[in-house]
């Protein structure tokens, strides 16, 4: 990637639905170079899609839930089926792979505490193979951007 490149996947972070000819012009190409750009970086997966951001609370889903999990043992049965359940579960926003007291945090969101509670009782405590789980509400957002830094 070269510093084009940079800045179409800047522009397009901050505005997904430009037009190929108000981006062409946005980061100061032609059309077809600035689209041929495009498709390459889709291509090569570093564009890997386009989407809309929603707002949870006005959509229904306003807890945001961070879950902490810690596995009993991590033989690739138990991390491969725990990964795949996770991935099969909709309130599960992102979930990452960590070092330290815990082995993944996930960002969950939904509509009511009584519905953490049931996705809990329904998802997780099934899954025998979860030795530990701590729960942290968030109670506010100061950041939140889907923008990278600049380099």
């Amino acid at each position: 990637m070269d510093e084009k490149d940079k800045r179409i996947v800047t522009v397009l972070q901050r505005e997904g639905r430009l037009t190929n000819n108000e981006l062409a012009q946005r980061v100061n190409l032609s059309p077809s170079p600035c689209l041929r750009r495009v498709r390459l970086l889709e291509k090569a997966g570093i564009i890997k899609g386009y989407t809309a951001v929603v707002d949870e609370a006005a959509y229904g889903l306003p807890i945001t839930v961070f879950v902490e999990i810690r596995l009993q043992q991590h033989s690739e049965s138990v991390v491969k089926a725990f990964e795949q359940k996770v991935m099969s579960l909709e309130n599960v926003m992102e979930c990452y792979v960590l070092t330290g007291d815990f082995d993944y945090m996930m960002k969950i969101i939904i509509a009511s505490l009584q519905d953490y509670e049931s996705f809990v009782r329904t998802n997780l405590h099934s899954m025998k193979s979860i030795a530990a789980i701590k729960t942290s509400f968030a109670y506010g957002r100061v950041k939140r951007s889907q923008i990278f830094p600049t380099f």
